[in-house]
């Protein structure tokens, strides 16, 4: 058990119990890495291929899960398609893991694209892969192979993504915007994170933003998910609570869905949507508002 009282979270000891049925041919339960690798030889990540936990498919987060010619995730078909060649149902309980430069970072991308396409049953393993291989909890090199099945997308679900256009109307309206960047990114003092290739021609954030970092919502000690009260105070020092309506957003959606998980999930917010254009696409538009510095 979490200190989180849902099943969108399970622990490392949890899955370790459930390893059989993650390694079975029926698709009850299916377990999935998700990673980039080109933008993770920094962080302390441990290949798939060098290991990975036992009866865990692989999916490359820019590979797999988005569109390089539209610049976007993938499409409802697209997904189906995904998810039925690795052995998926609709039905399935799929749990999800990774790295990145903080745990998970991948990973909760995936998830919130599941939720977008309305499977309801999903999970993450708390601290993510840095946590199962600290832990020394087992690793193999086996990659497992599943027959293929059907795939029925319910969703998709509009309400937990933002657009350009909502994005215009939350500015408008004073709807709260979480930026999950770093503080350096946020004031608009460096663009992007060393090393990433999609970025904007400007620095800075969207007015009326909030900054909560991505790593503020995570121990230091382990890369697990905070506490409820300690998650729900560093919202409430920005002036958020679960009444409101919220935005996420980073610089291509990945970051923002960590926490879009943690407001919607962990905190039970009703109402949170993720913007995946995040600063990427707001960053280069022209004649768009933007504020530098710190938040008002």
């Amino acid at each position: 058990m979490t200190a989180h009282d849902t099943d969108a979270l399970v622990t490392a000891d949890w899955v370790e119990d459930h390893l059989d049925e993650f390694q079975s041919d029926d698709p009850d339960y299916r377990l999935l890495e998700v990673n980039n690798p080109t933008v993770t030889d920094d962080s302390e990540y441990t290949p798939y291929e060098d290991g990975h936990v036992p009866g865990a498919i692989f999916f490359h987060w820019e590979e797999d899960l988005s569109d390089p010619v539209t610049r976007d995730i993938l499409d409802k078909e697209a997904f189906e398609q995904l998810n039925a060649e690795a052995g998926i149902t609709e039905d399935s309980t799929v749990v999800l893991y990774g790295g990145g430069r903080v745990p998970n970072w991948f990973a909760l991308f995936a998830y919130w694209q599941y939720k977008y396409y309305g499977h309801e049953d999903v999970r993450v393993i708390d601290g993510g892969k840095p946590y199962w291989v600290e832990n020394d909890y087992p690793l193999t090199t086996d990659e497992p192979e599943f027959s293929a099945v059907e795939y029925d997308a319910r969703g998709p679900f509009e309400s937990i993504r933002a657009y350009k256009s909502d994005v215009e109307q939350a500015i408008e309206s004073g709807v709260p915007l979480v930026d999950v960047r770093s503080p350096e990114e946020f004031t608009g003092e460096v663009i992007a994170p060393e090393g990433l290739q999609e970025t904007a021609q400007r620095g800075g954030h969207i007015p009326g933003a909030q900054n909560v970092p991505t790593t503020t919502v995570l121990n230091d000690d382990d890369g697990t998910f905070k506490d409820p009260e300690e998650l729900r105070e560093l919202y409430e020092d920005v002036g958020i609570d679960e009444n409101q309506s919220v935005v996420t957003y980073c610089r291509v959606g990945e970051r923002s869905s960590i926490e879009w998980y943690v407001l919607h999930e962990l905190l039970g917010f009703d109402d949170v949507e993720n913007y995946d254009g995040s600063w990427t696409e707001w960053g280069n538009l022209i004649r768009a508002p933007i504020e530098t510095g710190d938040a008002e």
